[in-house]
């Protein structure tokens, strides 16, 4: 094969390439698809992170009341989100602690708002659920609620907890002592690090309260 003969084999064969490259992009068109020189991979569509309020949500705290914060699932474990309770004016210190005691529950067992669904809240803590505060046996800062804490499920339990024991309900000290309807026996419940990150397999901390 002479050297012209080489040139005129490799043009002949550079069109038929060049040919079938334009017949192939004129398919993929008609096809509505976007033909591409270079594989591209963007990974996974960007979601929202789990468990991130992109700002305090003003449909779950009113003008008027106390600031509080309640202990909702998320991701499986317990975070912290702002609300408020509505406490008149004048209470009584005994009283104001169960008026915020009961104020804290109904806020547990309130369904999370359109935000905090998004974000992966949720929260196991039953509707209609009371608290009264000490009978007269009772050490002062008990909270006796309207079933019994053992019957609750683990993650009711450890929000009720981890809420009450850092609230103006009780002493502040990551504790609350919590028993049912009276005489039912009382019980000091502790909140943890441990109960806060794993509240379905850890259960609160508890040693037994005699009353007086």
């Amino acid at each position: 094969m002479t050297a012209r003969t080489a040139r005129t084999a490799s043009t002949a064969r550079t069109v038929r390439r060049l040919l079938a490259a334009s017949l192939l992009t004129t398919v993929l068109a008609g096809c509505g698809i976007r033909p591409t020189e270079v594989p591209t991979d963007f990974g996974a569509a960007p979601s929202r992170v789990p468990c991130s309020l992109s700002a305090p949500d003003a449909t779950t705290q009113s003008a008027h009341g106390v600031p509080v914060q309640v202990f909702l699932l998320c991701g499986s474990s317990l975070v912290a989100v702002d609300r408020t309770v509505r406490v008149p004016e004048g209470t009584p210190d005994a009283k104001r602690r169960v008026i915020v005691a009961q104020g804290l529950l109904d806020q547990l067992a309130a369904s999370p708002s359109a935000a905090e669904k998004a974000a992966g809240y949720t929260t196991y803590v039953p509707g209609g659920l009371g608290v009264a505060g000490n009978g007269r046996k009772d050490p002062e800062d008990t909270l006796r609620l309207s079933a019994t804490p053992a019957r609750l499920t683990s993650f009711a339990l450890a929000q009720i907890v981890c809420t009450l024991s850092d609230s103006a309900a009780t002493e502040g000290d990551g504790s609350v002592i919590l028993g049912g309807p009276a005489p039912a026996p009382l019980r000091r419940y502790e909140c943890t690090d441990t109960v806060r990150t794993r509240p379905g397999s850890t259960a609160p901390p508890s040693s037994e309260v005699t009353a007086g």
